[in-house]
């Protein structure tokens, strides 16, 4: 699950009332890490094999052999909340949320940790608190399009697709090389009934991370529906209003 931090404003849009949370609670997963590697690849190995307790063990290995470790306290945390979660037990759940936030301090940026954080203040019942953790973020750090997209994945569980829409729109704005964006942008568009222009999303994204194999198959449904095996979108080609005149390329 992934988490959320601090502050700015909300906006005085009306939120929804807690209900679901499948596309949130199903985006989580943990981090093999790109430091403290090797604990984390175990850990992530025993938690997917069910043995929580041992994975705690690894991923806090991988915080003493590194203590400046984000991934190790998103992994950390993650394990805490999904303990929590499983025995109903609130002190667990309370951890996770320390830990998360620890893990912040260390990578402001770390997209695994906002969205396990927000999952985890949205399940105990303070949507707010999420939408102002992302929200923060995304003021904090306009420029970065990871933030962008935790918000508008926020807003689509919550039922409101133009908000999504519009934070995707505002990412690609920023950073045209985001794939996360143009994926998502593009299953939104996909669901409006907007193929051509979904299809065309789906393959930038591919292009720019072809290591997708969902996305690969969304470009062959549609193609198969609009009966195209219409080439690759160039990747400089967009319909977003309003493009800036100077993209800030960053790598995710």
């Amino acid at each position: 699950m992934a988490p959320f931090a601090a502050a700015a404003g909300l906006a005085e849009s009306k939120r929804p009332n807690v209900g679901r949370l499948i596309l949130l609670s199903t985006m989580v997963a943990l981090c093999s890490g790109c430091t403290g590697k090797g604990h984390n690849i175990q850990g992530v190995k025993l938690y997917q094999q069910g043995q929580h307790h041992a994975a705690l063990q690894k991923f806090q290995q991988a915080i003493t052999t590194n203590p400046n470790n984000a991934d190790g306290y998103y992994n950390l945390a993650a394990t805490y909340h999904q303990l929590g979660k499983i025995n109903n037990d609130q002190s667990l759940l309370v951890q996770a949320e320390n830990l998360y936030n620890q893990g912040l301090q260390y990578d402001p940026n770390h997209p695994e940790t906002y969205r396990g954080l927000s999952v985890l203040l949205v399940e105990t019942k303070r949507p707010e608190s999420a939408f102002r953790l992302l929200e923060g973020w995304t003021s904090r750090q306009p420029q970065v399009a990871n933030a962008k997209v935790e918000l508008a994945r926020l807003h689509e569980e919550f039922g409101d697709k133009e908000a999504a829409k519009r934070q995707l729109e505002a990412a690609l704005a920023k950073d045209t090389t985001s794939a996360r964006a143009w994926a998502a942008l593009a299953r939104l568009r996909e669901e409006a009934g907007d193929h051509g222009q979904a299809l065309a999303n789906y393959q930038r994204a591919l292009q720019l991370n072809p290591s997708q194999p969902q996305i690969s198959q969304r470009i062959a449904t549609l193609q198969s529906s609009l009966g195209t095996s219409a080439p690759v979108a160039p990747i400089n080609s967009t319909r977003m209003a309003k493009q800036p005149k100077k993209q800030i390329p960053r790598s995710y």
